[in-house]
């Protein structure tokens, strides 16, 4: 399958100051996201949510049921404020060391979406089978792995995803993605399964350089990254910095460390993925 896309069709998102050989892909300025709309303060649903809330809380009335119904109706105002627009499930995909954690933070800070990341919620489960396997707890690129525990891993992943997104509320997921992308057809059939319930998918690819993957990996000395740092040459000739899946609807570019403004990159790319 050819993975190569054309650039000029791309959505571009540049998260860095151009080198001085390169020229600068010119940006249209992207408005700011839309303020959400008061709550009624009258609307009778809040009376019973305080009703229910107030008869099954024991012993009544005290600080901690207080602080529960103070966040629970906050919450539930905040919800009703952002209308019936359908949740959206966004991937934030890339190669170890990318900067897609990074970027999925600021873009959660930004929307209020749930933030799932795939090493958050498996790696102490992927860990401990990955020893009753007979295996490194730190591997991520055997045969084993490959075979017997990355499938568990992304099907957690996405299980969870879908059980946030049936509450009405948007996730982003932080994985690699890799094969995924690569694969129209689970692209395919992950849209089409949205689709019918209601909701909106995008997936970014977060580009960057070899290098700047490297200094990242370093710096973060994470035990899952031993082999990479240890046969970099054979690990880095495995990948495509230079191209992003044709399957992503948008690439974020990191190259060359310098990333800079992330939190207003983050807002562009609301607009670039979601309108």
């Amino acid at each position: 399958m050819d993975h190569s896309i054309d650039h000029d069709d791309e959505p571009s998102l540049r998260l860095r100051l151009p080198p001085s050989d390169e020229v600068a892909v010119p940006e249209g300025r992207v408005p700011d996201l839309p303020e959400p709309i008061a709550p009624s303060n009258d609307d009778p649903a809040d009376e019973v949510i305080k009703h229910v809330l107030l008869e099954t809380t024991d012993p009544p009335a005290n600080a901690e049921a207080t602080t529960l119904l103070n966040g629970v109706m906050g919450a539930w105002r905040r919800h009703q404020s952002q209308g019936s627009s359908n949740p959206s499930l966004t991937l934030i995909a890339g190669y170890a060391g990318s900067g897609k954690t990074e970027f999925s933070r600021f873009l959660s800070e930004v929307t209020g979406w749930a933030l799932i990341d795939k090493d958050t919620l498996t790696c102490p489960l992927v860990e401990r089978l990955l020893v009753a396997l007979g295996g490194d707890p730190h591997d991520r690129h055997t045969e084993l792995y490959l075979r017997e525990v990355r499938p568990l891993e992304y099907r957690c992943l996405m299980d969870t995803a879908f059980d946030v997104l049936g509450s009405g509320t948007s996730v982003i997921l932080s994985a690699p993605f890799i094969a995924e992308l690569a694969d129209r057809g689970w692209v395919v059939r992950l849209t089409n399964r949205c689709a019918t319930r209601g909701i909106e998918v995008a997936a970014v690819w977060v580009r960057c350089d070899a290098e700047s993957m490297r200094r990242h990996i370093e710096l973060r000395d994470d035990p899952r990254d031993a082999w990479k740092l240890q046969n970099w040459d054979a690990y880095v000739s495995t990948l495509n910095t230079d191209t992003s899946p044709s399957t992503a609807h948008i690439t974020v570019d990191n190259r060359f460390g310098t990333a800079i403004n992330l939190a207003t990159q983050a807002r562009q790319a609301l607009k670039e993925i979601h309108g």
